[in-house]
C-alpha cells in the first residue's frame, strides 16, 4: 500500500483522483491546505472520503491573510479527527509576496499553534532554508509532535540539521527528474525510515509523465525511483514510507 502524504485534491475532481489512485494501490491521501478557503475544502473532502485526511494551515505566500479569524477557524477545524497536521506552513522567498519578516512571524505563530493543539507540522521551505532552520532550531520545543519538511530539496547538511529536530521528509516527483542529481544523491543517503512519498498534485508530475497534471495515482513512479536509488524493492519503499506516515500523522 502507498500513501500520498501531500496533495491538493481541491484543485481537481477528488472522486476521480481518489479512484484512479486506488487502482494503483495508493490507499490514503493527505490533502494539504494553504489558506482559509482551502482549509475548509480540504476538511470537506476528508469528511467525504474515508481514504482522505486533511491539514490546515496558511502557506507563506498567503501570510498576509493570517489573522485572529483564521486562527479561530484553524482551532475549530482541528477538532475534526480527520485533520492530522498544521500545514502547509513555512517560508517561501522564491516569489514576490509577503515580506520575509511577515512570513517568519506567521510561521512561528503556526508552530506555536501546532504545539498547543498537539499536532505535527507540514513545512514548506523554498529558497529560505537557512531562515527556516534558524526558526526551527531556536524553537525546538514547539516540535514536540513532529512533522515533515515537504517537497524537500536541500543538501545533506540540511538533512542532518532537520533530522536533529526529529522531523521527517516527503519526497516527490522532482527526484525522478534527469537534472535532479543533487536531490537524488540526498535520497540515496537519507534513511528510508525518515522518508514519505508525496505528489504535491496537481504540480510536479514525475517522469515518465512530467509536464502533465500530477495526481496521486503517480505515487508508484516516485516509489520506483527511490527504490532504484536506494537499492531496495518497491515493496520495501511502500511499506516503510506508509509506516512513517502512520507514525507521524497517527492515521
Amino acid at each position: 500500500m502507498f500513501v500520498d502524504a501531500h496533495a491538493h485534491l481541491y484543485e481537481d475532481d477528488p472522486e476521480i483522483v481518489i479512484k484512479s489512485a486506488g487502482e494503483r494501490n495508493v490507499q490514503k491521501i493527505i490533502c494539504a491546505s494553504s489558506d482559509a478557503e482551502t482549509m475548509q475544502k480540504a476538511v470537506e473532502i476528508a469528511n467525504s472520503f474515508e481514504q482522505v485526511y486533511a491539514t490546515v494551515g496558511v502557506h507563506p505566500q498567503d501570510a498576509e491573510s493570517f489573522d485572529e479569524n483564521v486562527i479561530m477557524l484553524m482551532k475549530k477545524l482541528t477538532k475534526n479527527p480527520k485533520v492530522v497536521a498544521i500545514g502547509e506552513i513555512g517560508l517561501d522567498y522564491h516569489f514576490d509576496g509577503p515580506a520575509h519578516e511577515k512570513q517568519r512571524q506567521v510561521f512561528l505563530e503556526q508552530l506555536k499553534l501546532a504545539r498547543s493543539l498537539e499536532l505535527p507540522v507540514q513545512i514548506h521551505i523554498r529558497d529560505a532554508m537557512e531562515d527556516a532552520l534558524k526558526i526551527l532550531e531556536e524553537n525546538f520545543e514547539l516540535l514536540s509532535y513532529g512533522g515533515v519538511v515537504h517537497c524537500f530539496s536541500g543538501t545533506q547538511s540540511d538533512v542532518q540539521r532537520i533530522m536533529k529536530l526529529g522531523l521527517d521528509f516527503t519526497i516527490g516527483g522532482v527526484c525522478t527528474f534527469k537534472n535532479a542529481k543533487s536531490l537524488q544523491e540526498v535520497v540515496k543517503w537519507l534513511p528510508l525510515e525518515k522518508i514519505m512519498l508525496e505528489t504535491d498534485s496537481p504540480y510536479l508530475a514525475p517522469e515518465p509523465v512530467r509536464g502533465t497534471k500530477n495526481s496521486s495515482k503517480n505515487i508508484p513512479f516516485i516509489a520506483e525511483k527511490i527504490a532504484l536509488l536506494k537499492g531496495v524493492t518497491v515493496e520495501e519503499v511502500a511499506n516503510k514510507t506508509t509506516e512513517n506516515v502512520k507514525r507521524v500523522f497517527r492515521i
